[in-house]
């Protein structure tokens, strides 16, 4: 397919306003290159501090009292949703919806987004977490439509999985409308957590004007009609018209404003309470077996963030855990030097059969998405300048 073939190098640096320095964090594992992070003048980054803030300055039982004030105010008394809770029978989505219904007594909807291509762990943790009492609705868009976007997405956004994000961002706002919810709660604020924009870090809400800022690609409906994707078709990706979402008053809040956000603990809740189960065997790229096993394309997702930023899904996993004080800096940078760099050969064959597309195609693609600062030849193999454990 010449979509993907002979593409020219994309100025990543340029595009997503990174510095050609690369400097690691002096605590943990990130690198400058993550678009939005800060780092202070000793080296350390955005997300080591608030780690350390929410770790020793927050106050959580007032943070506790605070969600009981809001859940007071949402709760309805004629049986209707209160909350609306995205939600993929994963660890944080579960921990969120169980704590909500089963210790603040609120009634949520729990909605989901189809995965882009679904794995069998991923629909057994669902369904036990269905199980464990919750209405649900499942959105699920056109087949041939969500292929056709992740097939761009891959070439022209150097990230599959952004059809995915679409949805899942903007399906929660869609079924708030729609059954006149005004609460939509996430889980962790991402920005925060991960490191990168720090607007929101001390309030529990994301305002609706700022809801696609991080999460969408800054491309116009034009953009898509040109490759054969009409308004129909993206329709269920959307977000309902802001208008619409004022009228309705919907909020938007996170979790883990409001309980001291640990993904670890969250996956013991949810194996104690909602039925959740690892995956046999580890996942791709990184060492854990808990986080982010509902969609095959997942690896991609975190193999093109390596090629971009090297920043691959070992470093965020590590990154977390160092702040979370799971495990040393040392330890982190062991582990990223070991599995970071690890290609997603499990469903490659599925990934390359769903994009339609060839082996020679797909490391067009990759290729074209290599930060030039980021990486160099070595012979025939690509290796990074600057490598974390070297730091």
């Amino acid at each position: 397919m010449e979509l993907f073939l002979n593409l020219e190098r994309r100025s990543v640096a340029q595009m997503y306003s990174l510095p050609s320095e690369v400097r690691f964090c002096r605590r943990c594992t990130v690198s400058n290159q993550r678009p939005r992070i800060v780092f202070d003048e000793n080296g350390i980054c955005a997300a080591c501090h608030y780690a350390v803030y929410k770790r020793e300055k927050v106050d959580w039982d007032r943070r506790d009292a605070e969600l009981r004030e809001l859940c007071d105010r949402h709760r309805k008394s004629d049986g209707r949703y209160d909350v609306i809770v995205p939600c993929s029978g994963g660890k944080d989505g579960s921990f969120v919806a169980h704590q909500l219904k089963y210790r603040y007594g609120m009634n949520p909807l729990c909605v989901t987004w189809a995965p882009l291509m679904p794995t069998e762990i991923g629909r057994h943790n669902l369904d036990a977490f269905l199980q464990a009492g919750f209405n649900h609705v499942l959105g699920t868009p056109n087949p041939l439509v969500t292929r056709k976007l992740t097939q761009l997405s891959f070439a022209h956004l150097g990230d599959p999985f952004q059809p995915f994000i679409y949805g899942q961002t903007n399906f929660p706002l869609q079924m708030a409308v729609k059954h006149d919810v005004q609460l939509v709660m996430y889980g962790e604020n991402g920005e925060v957590e991960y490191g990168g924009d720090m607007k929101n870090a001390f309030k529990p809400t994301r305002d609706i004007a700022d809801h696609d800022k991080h999460y969408f690609s800054g491309l116009p409906p034009e953009f898509w009609a040109e490759h054969g994707v009409s308004l129909a078709d993206l329709y269920p990706f959307m977000a309902p018209p802001f208008a619409k979402v004022m009228e309705n008053k919907t909020e938007i809040h996170f979790f883990g404003y409001y309980k001291f956000w640990d993904p670890q603990e969250n996956f013991y809740y949810c194996v104690d309470h909602t039925g959740f189960s690892p995956n046999t065997e580890r996942s791709e790229g990184t060492y854990s077996k808990y986080a982010s096993l509902d969609d095959r394309v997942d690896g991609f997702h975190y193999y093109l963030a390596l090629i971009k930023f090297g920043i691959g899904r070992t470093t965020s996993d590590t990154a977390h855990e160092i702040r979370d004080n799971k495990i040393t800096r040392e330890e982190g940078l062991a582990l990223v030097r070991r599995y970071d760099g690890e290609f997603p050969q499990r469903y490659f064959r599925e990934f390359l059969d769903f994009c339609q597309i060839n082996e020679e195609e797909f490391h067009s693609v990759i290729d074209s998405w290599r930060a030039e600062h980021i990486w160099q030849r070595d012979g025939a193999q690509w290796k990074l300048r600057h490598p974390a454990w070297e730091s």
